[in-house]
């Protein structure tokens, strides 16, 4: 059976200065008309998880930035 461990990151909304994302009055965020060019920070920060052998599992917007829930397979 495999095991796998997992992982919560909290990224503040500074670190994302250049990425643009939008929240209603209710509070739910998300990624809108998004220039090309900046879509490079978030696809930055997906990637370095992945080459360590992370595996995105969910990523929610808020106002303050973002959270990213991560799994990674536990090798015996």
């Amino acid at each position: 059976m495999k095991k796998f461990q997992y992982d919560i990151t909290v990224h503040p909304v500074e670190s994302f200065k250049k990425v643009a994302f939008f929240c209603t009055q209710e509070g739910e965020c998300s990624l809108e008309e998004l220039p090309s060019d900046q879509v490079g920070i978030l696809e930055n920060l997906l990637n370095k998880r992945g080459e360590e052998g992370w595996e995105l599992i969910d990523m929610a917007f808020g106002k303050d930035g973002l959270l990213a829930i991560w799994k990674n397979e536990i090798k015996p």
